[in-house]
C-alpha cells in the first residue's frame, strides 16, 4: 500500500509549487532578464550622465576664481569715496546694496497662459535664477481676472547674483537702449531704494532676439541701506548708474 506522505513527482517545484520551466524556456527566461539589465544599466547611465553634465553645469556657474567686479570696486573705493562725500565717519554707516528685485508683470497672461511660459524662461535667462511665479490676490471683473491666477513672475536677487545683475545692467544692457539719454534720477521712494522700468527685456545680451515672440518689460526695484535718496543716488552713481543730469 502506498504512503499517504510520499508526493508525486510532476512539473512543480518543491520549495515554491511553481512548474518547473524546460531548458528552452529557462534560456528564453534569461535572454528577457539580461535583455531588461542592459536597458536599465543604459537608461541608469544616461540619466547619471545628464545628472553630472547638469551638476558641473551648475558647478561652473557658481564657481569664482575672483568676486564680482562692482562688489571689488564698492570695498576697494566706493566705499571710501562715499564716507568722504556723505561725512561718515563709520564705515558701517556707508550704504550699500542689498537686493535687487526684478518683478515682470504680464496682464495678457490671463488670455494666453502660454505667454507666462515664455517670460519664466526668458527672466531666468536675464537673471541666472529661477524666477517664481506670482498670482493674482484678488478678483477683478472688469479684467477677468481671477483669484490666484497666474499674471506674472518676480526673481530676488542677493550677494554675488546681484552684484553681476547690476553690473550687465549699467554697463551693458541700459546703453543698448534706443536713444537713450540716461535714467531718470525721481525714481526713488524716499528712502534710498530705486526703481526704474525696462520696455524690453531684449536688451540684456541673454535674452535671445529670436525665442522672443513679443517684447516684455520689467520693473528692476534696487534695495539699498541709505537712509535717505541722496545717499541712494550718490551709492548708485558710484556703482555706475548713468542717470540724467
Amino acid at each position: 500500500m502506498a504512503d499517504d506522505s510520499e508526493k508525486p513527482q510532476g512539473n512543480e517545484d518543491k520549495k515554491g509549487g511553481r512548474p518547473q520551466l524546460t531548458p528552452e524556456q529557462e534560456a528564453e527566461a534569461a535572454k528577457k532578464k539580461a535583455s531588461r539589465a542592459q536597458a536599465k544599466a543604459k537608461g541608469g547611465k544616461g540619466a547619471g550622465a545628464a545628472a553630472a553634465a547638469a551638476r558641473e553645469v551648475a558647478q561652473e556657474r557658481v564657481k569664482r576664481t575672483a568676486p564680482p567686479r562692482l562688489r571689488a570696486l564698492y570695498h576697494a573705493e566706493v566705499r571710501q569715496r562715499l564716507m568722504q562725500e556723505l561725512g561718515l565717519k563709520n564705515a558701517m554707516e556707508v550704504p550699500k546694496v542689498t537686493k535687487i528685485v526684478v518683478n515682470m508683470g504680464l496682464g495678457e497672461a490671463v488670455s494666453n497662459p502660454k505667454l507666462l511660459d515664455t517670460a519664466v524662461e526668458e527672466l531666468g535667462l536675464i537673471t541666472g535664477q529661477r524666477p517664481v511665479v506670482t498670482r493674482s490676490k484678488k478678483s477683478i471683473a472688469a479684467f477677468k481676472l481671477r483669484l490666484g491666477q497666474k499674471i506674472g513672475a518676480v526673481v530676488t536677487l542677493r550677494r554675488d547674483m546681484m552684484y553681476e545683475f547690476l553690473d550687465r545692467l549699467v554697463t551693458y544692457a541700459l546703453p543698448r537702449v534706443r536713444d537713450f539719454k540716461g535714467v531718470s534720477p525721481k525714481g526713488f521712494d524716499g528712502r534710498g531704494n530705486y526703481t526704474l522700468g525696462v520696455r524690453e527685456g531684449i536688451i540684456f545680451p541673454e535674452a535671445s532676439f529670436e525665442k522672443v515672440d513679443k517684447p516684455k518689460g520689467m520693473n528692476i526695484t534696487i534695495t539699498t541701506t541709505a537712509r535717505t535718496d541722496e545717499q541712494g543716488r550718490a551709492l548708485l552713481r558710484h556703482l555706475g548708474m548713468p542717470f540724467r543730469s
